[in-house]
């Protein structure tokens, strides 16, 4: 699919995204009404309104109250309020060009045809909510200004403001994912044969397996808790960058665990669960994309492999939520403070993910995967395989002549 088709649902998708974070923003009103707490509960109501706020761009009196320093004089809050505002400019604005871009990969290399549907879906969902993480990402800087804590432990601030308004992304990128696939679709009509690639089984296999070793080094060894424990208290002497624990951590731990200490092995277990089915999703994922993409390139491995990781990561979440749904703890506090770590990880899942998909592109080619070919366009001398034939003497130029026929004596 050419540029020019698949730039129109990606732009869909983009303004879709973008309108519904502010809509879900603005909604943060519905929550200070009186009738809000016996419909969510109190503690019902205060969740939604912690998953709500970062993306409300409204300067109500609690916003002013949060974002003005204790005790500052009047000329200072408005400075403060124009960082908000400006926070929450950047912040909308990243969301819409930080979609596009990976959507328009994503459909040109997966377009939704030909059997590829749950596959598109499922990377443009995922690319949905890194793109939304990335925007908080980029707009923290001036949250931490706006509050008026810019010089006290940046990085540990910085670090927290990150990680907030996930929730609320998932369902928003859910709902762009479909609309961008049922217009890619559209688009895609006339736009040529678009078939699948036929990948080298044992290549596939190899580079599936690279990729998710790459992604068990993280789940599995950086975040044990002893491990975790020492990134956490890494420190450095540069003032404001004194304290990147709580950063490395975020940007490089994909989930957390330790021995099973004060509960039954086999609950224990059951939470170890999630982190097998991530590492599976992560491993057949990367095993079926060779032969889902139109083109097997770098680029387009590495934001699949991405995209693999964020579905496991939500995969995995899930069976966490399902697990506590069903314990003490959910029959305690409700299905609202069980899903709250829904999204958590996706910076890790960013870094590791990218790392995988260039692994497990560069061990595809090495195991003879480059020079996977399309059924019906081979080129003369070359096989299935992607292996050079051997050679074969050309043809004569001219037929031979025809024997001439025997006289009768």
């Amino acid at each position: 699919m050419g540029y020019g088709r698949a730039a129109i649902p990606a732009l869909a998708g983009g303004l879709l995204v973008t309108a519904l974070l502010w809509w879900a923003g603005a909604s943060d009103e519905v929550l200070r009404l009186q009738g809000s707490t016996r419909v969510f509960g109190p503690e019902g109501v205060g969740d939604l309104q912690r998953w709500l706020a970062p993306w409300s761009y409204d300067t109500a009196e609690w916003v002013r109250v949060r974002v003005e320093p204790p005790g500052g004089g009047t000329g200072d809050g408005g400075r403060y309020l124009s960082l908000y505002s400006t926070a929450m400019q950047i912040r909308f604005f990243a969301v819409f060009a930080f979609f596009v871009p990976g959507a328009l990969l994503l459909v040109r290399r997966l377009p939704p045809v030909n059997g590829r549907v749950p596959a598109a879906l499922l990377a443009l969902w995922a690319w949905g909510v890194v793109a939304g993480t990335l925007a908080v990402a980029v707009s923290a800087p001036w949250m931490v200004a706006a509050a008026g804590r810019g010089s006290y432990r940046f990085l540990p601030a910085l670090s927290g403001l990150m990680s907030a308004g996930r929730q609320i992304l998932v369902p928003a990128a859910l709902l762009a994912a479909v609309v961008t696939v049922l217009v890619a679709r559209a688009t895609a009509q006339g736009a040529g044969a678009l078939p699948r690639r036929e990948a080298p089984a044992r290549a596939a296999r190899a580079a599936a397996t690279v990729g998710a070793a790459v992604v068990a080094l993280s789940l599995v060894v950086l975040s044990y808790d002893r491990v975790a424990a020492e990134i956490q208290g890494v420190t450095v002497s540069g003032g404001l960058l004194s304290e990147p624990g709580d950063l490395l951590r975020q940007w490089l731990l994909l989930g957390g665990w330790s021995g099973p200490a004060g509960t039954s092995y086999g609950h224990w277990l059951l939470y170890r669960a999630a982190d097998v089915l991530l590492l599976a999703v992560v491993w057949c994922g990367l095993r079926w994309l060779p032969g889902l993409l139109t083109r097997v390139s770098v680029h387009a491995m590495a934001a699949c492999g991405v995209c693999v990781t964020v579905i496991g990561l939500l995969v995995s979440q899930l069976l966490h939520a399902v697990v506590e749904m069903t314990g003490s703890y959910g029959l305690a506090y409700g299905p609202l403070r069980v899903f709250a770590n829904l999204g958590n990880g996706v910076p890790a899942a960013l870094v590791w993910g990218t790392l995988a998909g260039c692994a497990a592109v560069v061990t595809y080619r090495l195991c003879g995967g480059g020079r996977t070919h399309t059924p019906g366009t081979d080129t003369p001398g070359t096989d299935t395989t992607g292996t050079q034939a051997p050679d074969v003497p050309p043809p004569p130029p001219y037929p031979p002549a025809a024997a001439p026929e025997p006289t009768a004596t």
